[in-house]
């Protein structure tokens, strides 16, 4: 994994976005000079005289494939399945430059070497993303692993290191038990004792030791030999840092306080806060600008079907704890709380409105929080506010919850886009560990990245209550 402005990448996700980068530039080259039948004096040359063009073509490309989770790599994909997830990118990113060419026509340069273009980079994203994918088949990109540990910490990331990562491969060794620890991991897995760590990670080629050990208490931990570990080259990874790097995540039933103490993120610079008021402020405006029509006609049609109030307002937890009344577009009955207490929401809730339904799958009945953001109440990206009700609760019964109100409410965030919709206490911790993650390592590359995954989710209808 790379760390970029303290968000995990997958070193495949970075090199495939690379190379495609340079697939769709050289593209651009190739087409113009195909079109025009003369070869350029260099690709140096020939980039230069179309470099703005090519640019904006890659830049656009880039944007269409990420709205539509081509980088999002969580299952193996054949010839096929990757041709049909590229038709539908290369469609969006079509539309868009045609909608750029017609707002910037010096941009414009033809419809017959625009059609060269699409095809050979087409051809060429195709053609890399199967090598790499294939090359992942043979375990050229495979990491070792030994996990210290074999209670249910230690079945909890054996199971991560299976089955979450698709192209970055861990191969596990096995595991070696500690003292005063219940045993989850089958006999079969488990390292024969009388070894030290170095010696059982030289032995097996591992290059990183995963300490997974639930209870550390009563000096069971073998200190020395972790050390060893280290000095020796081979990476010794704590299982809360494996989850965060792996998952995205910050598991709060496995957290130690002083992880989060002494661990590095959590930056509440003047620097930080500056950057992200300016990036709330210039996509706020965007979106509600090219919004508006929706938000019109999304207003007759609330007006039209029960003739009740257009917006509604709700009581929210916001930065600090201080409360704020949250806007969106009604989508419920006026009577959904007759009963007078607070109700999770729940999926395909019976008192939805028609329009309702719509507007919530389509997430336009969150767009007049946008005047939140402009106010200063919420960013555009954080975690999502709660109602003071439900926050008394899960104060009560999650650890660490209050943390996420260190840093202010988002209109998205890495729970939306990262987990299916959830009204339960134990759907609150999911998304809290999110939640968390953000809260710890937010930055201007991670709300840029979680408001292309959000356009997906839109796009796709992923999440939809």
């Amino acid at each position: 994994m790379l760390r970029i402005s303290n968000h995990h990448v997958s070193k495949i996700i970075s090199v495939l976005f690379l190379v495609e980068v340079l697939v769709l530039l050289v593209s651009v080259y190739l087409g113009t000079s195909i079109r025009f039948g003369t070869a350029q004096t260099s690709l140096a040359t020939g980039l230069d005289r179309v470099l703005l063009p090519a640019a904006v073509f890659t830049v656009t490309m880039l944007f269409s494939m990420s709205a539509l989770g081509m980088y999002q790599l969580k299952y193996r994909e054949g010839l096929r399945n990757t041709l049909l997830r590229l038709m539908p990118a290369f469609a969006l990113g079509f539309g868009i430059l045609t909608l750029l060419f017609y707002l910037l026509p010096d941009l414009y340069f033809g419809r017959g070497i625009l059609g060269l273009v699409i095809l050979i980079s087409a051809a060429g994203i195709l053609l890399t993303r199967v090598l790499i994918f294939k090359s992942s088949e043979f375990g050229l990109l495979e990491s070792r692993l030994i996990f210290l540990g074999s209670g249910s910490l230690a079945k909890e990331c054996g199971t991560l290191a299976k089955h979450n990562i698709a192209y970055h491969k861990y191969h596990i060794v096995g595991y070696v038990p500690v003292a005063d620890e219940d045993t989850c991991i089958p006999a079969s897995a488990l390292l024969p004792g009388g070894e030290s760590l170095v010696a059982l990670a030289a032995s097996h080629n591992v290059g990183e030791i995963i300490v997974s050990v639930q209870n550390r208490r009563g000096g069971n931990l073998p200190i020395k030999d972790l050390l060893d570990c280290k000095l020796n080259g081979i990476k010794v990874t704590d299982a809360a840092t494996f989850f965060e790097r792996e998952a995205c995540q910050i598991r709060v039933d496995s957290l130690q306080p002083s992880w989060l103490v002494f661990g590095t993120g959590f930056d509440q610079s003047f620097l930080r806060a500056f950057c992200k008021r300016s990036f709330d402020l210039f996509v706020s405006l965007i979106i509600f600008t090219v919004s508006i029509p929706a938000m019109l006609v999304t207003t007759i049609c609330i007006y039209l079907e029960d003739r009740g109030p257009i917006l509604y307002k709700q009581e929210r937890v916001g930065k600090d704890g201080q409360t704020y009344m949250v806007l969106k577009f009604r989508s419920m009955r006026n009577d959904a709380e007759k009963a007078g207490k607070p109700q999770w929401a729940q999926s395909n809730d019976p008192r939805t409105t028609r329009i309702g339904n719509i507007i919530r799958k389509l997430r336009i009945d969150e767009l007049p929080q946008i005047l939140n953001v402009l106010k200063g109440e919420m960013s555009f990206v954080g975690p999502r506010p709660e109602r003071p009700f439900f926050v008394q609760q899960l104060n009560e019964q999650i650890p660490y919850y209050n943390v996420r109100h260190s840093i202010k409410p988002g209109i998205t965030g890495m729970a939306q886009v990262r987990y299916p919709y959830g009204a339960s206490v134990e759907d609150a911790v999911q998304k809290l560990q999110y939640d968390l993650y953000y809260v710890k390592n937010n930055s201007l590359f991670l709300d840029i990245l979680i408001l292309i995954d959000t356009l997906q989710v839109v796009l796709l209808g992923k999440g939809a209550r």
